[in-house]
C-alpha cells in the first residue's frame, strides 16, 4: 500500500493497538490514517499542528500523538478529536528533532544543540535533562532492563545516560562519520549505529568508548534509518531509497527488500501486530509493506546465518557459564595418539633390525 502525502515527510508512527498510521511533514501538518489489508488507506485527521515542520512525532499514553518541532514546543493531540490536548511551549531551547517513548508514562526528546530531556506525560512535567552532544540529536534508543538511554548525535558520538542517577554515564570518542541511527540487538550486548558513509558501528555494551567491530557493505550511502527485526536481524533504509535486511555478527547483507525509487528512506516502523512495515521517503510517499512477503526467501539464509558463532571475540561477547571442556579433550587426545603412535613405530624399527641382524 502506498500513500501520497503530498508533501516531505520527517517522522511516521503506528498507533499500539489499533490500525492507525501518523506521519509528521515538513508544512507542521500531521495526518492519520486507518490501514487494512488489500484495501486503501483512509486518512481520518490531517491536523496543522506547527507553524514550521513536525520532525518528531510519537503515540504516546494509549492513543494520543506526540510531536516536537523547530519551534521548540512539543504538542499532544486527541487522535479521535483532533483537538491539542496539551502544548510545551519552549520544551527545548532549540529545534526539537526526534521523540521516542521510553515507558507508558515517559518519552524521550531530543533537540538541535544535543539536549535530550525525558518528560513525564501524565504530569507533564520535564523529569531528567541532560547537555550531553555538540550537535543535532540524530535517534535514541532505551534500554528497559538498565534505565539507560543510548542517544546519536551528529557530532558523530554516542552516549549512555543513566535515568536512575540522572548523569551521562558514558559517551563515545570522537567518530569520523555523524551517528544518524540507533538499535540495540544481541540481547543487549550489542549498540549498532548507522553512519552519513553506510558504515554501520558495533559497539559492545559496557564497552562505549570505541566501536568493536564496523560494517561496511552497505556505503558509501548514509544509513537513515535502522529497525529492529529481533536479535540478530535488523532492516536498515539508506540513503539511495534501498530498504535491506542485515545479518549482524555475523554481519552481511541477507538481501534487500523494498525500495523508494532512489529517494533517501526517511524512518521505518513496525505496525502493533507487526503484519506491516512502514517507510516514508523524500519520494513523499508512505509506504505499508506486507512484512511476511518482505522476508519471504530469507528462512533459508538465516538458517545457515544462526549455525554461525559470532565473529566478534570481545569480552562482552563471552559467558564464561558454558563449559569448555572440548579444548582439553581434544588437546589430550593429541598427545596419547601422539605418544601411541610413536611406541608402534619404535616397535617396528626394533623388530626390523632384529631381523636384519
Amino acid at each position: 500500500m502506498e500513500i501520497d502525502l503530498g508533501k516531505l515527510p520527517f517522522d511516521l508512527d503506528f498507533h499500539p493497538s489499533d490500525n492507525l498510521v501518523a506521519a509528521g511533514l515538513i508544512t507542521g501538518q500531521f495526518l492519520l490514517y486507518r490501514y487494512a489489508a488489500e484495501s486503501t488507506p483512509q486518512r481520518l485527521l490531517e491536523v496543522n499542528a506547527h507553524t514550521e515542520s513536525c520532525r518528531a512525532l510519537r503515540f504516546v499514553n494509549e492513543g494520543r500523538v506526540g510531536y516536537g518541532s523547530p519551534d521548540c514546543s512539543i504538542l499532544a493531540t486527541d487522535t479521535e478529536t483532533g483537538t491539542t490536548v496539551v502544548r510545551l511551549e519552549n520544551s527545548h531551547e532549540a529545534a526539537v528533532n526526534r521523540i521516542v517513548n521510553l515507558t507508558e508514562s515517559t518519552i524521550a526528546s531530543g533537540d538541535d544543540e544535543g539536549c535530550i530531556k525525558v518528560w513525564d506525560t501524565r504530569q507533564r512535567s520535564c523529569c531528567n535533562s541532560f547537555n550531553v552532544h555538540e550537535e543535532y540529536i540524530s535517534d535514541m534508543t532505551f534500554s528497559s532492563d538498565s534505565m539507560k538511554l543510548i542517544g546519536t548525535s551528529g557530532d558523530g558520538t554516542l552516549s549512555v545516560c543513566n535515568l536512575r542517577s540522572n548523569k551521562v554515564q558514558t559517551r563515545s570518542e570522537f567518530s569520523e562519520d555523524e551517528l544518524l541511527s540507533v538499535v540495540i540487538m544481541k540481547n543487549g550486548r550489542k549498540v549498532i549505529c548507522g553512519t552519513q558513509t553506510g558504515t554501520l558501528l558495533l559497539y559492545s555494551w559496557g564497552f562505549f568508548k570505541d566501536c568493536s567491530d564496523r560494517f561496511v557493505d552497505l556505503s558509501p550511502n548514509s544509513v537513515d534509518a535502522l529497525l529492529k527485526l529481533d536479535e540478530d536481524r535488523v532492516i536498515t533504509g539508506s540513503e539511495n531509497g534501498i530498504i535491506s535486511l542485515v545479518g549482524i555478527l555475523p554481519n552481511r547483507i541477507i538481501q534487500p527488500i523494498a525500495e523508494h525509487s532512489e529517494y533517501p528512506v526517511e524512518r521505518l516502523a513496525f505496525s502493533h501486530d507487526r503484519k506491516f512495515l512502514g517507510s516514508i521517503s523524500h519520494d513523499q510517499t508512505l509506504k505499508l509493506w506486507d512484512l511476511e512477503d518482505l522476508l519471504q526467501g530469507s528462512g533459508n539464509t538465516m538458517s545457515n546465518h544462526s549455525a554461525v558463532s559470532d565473529s566478534d571475540s570481545d569480552g562482552m561477547d563471552v559467558d564464561d557459564s558454558i563449559p569448555k571442556p572440548s579444548k582439553g579433550i581434544s588437546g589430550v587426545s593429541c598427545i596419547l595418539d601422539y605418544n601411541f603412535f610413536s611406541t608402534i613405530i619404535s616397535w617396528g624399527l626394533w623388530l626390523l633390525l632384529g631381523n636384519a641382524a
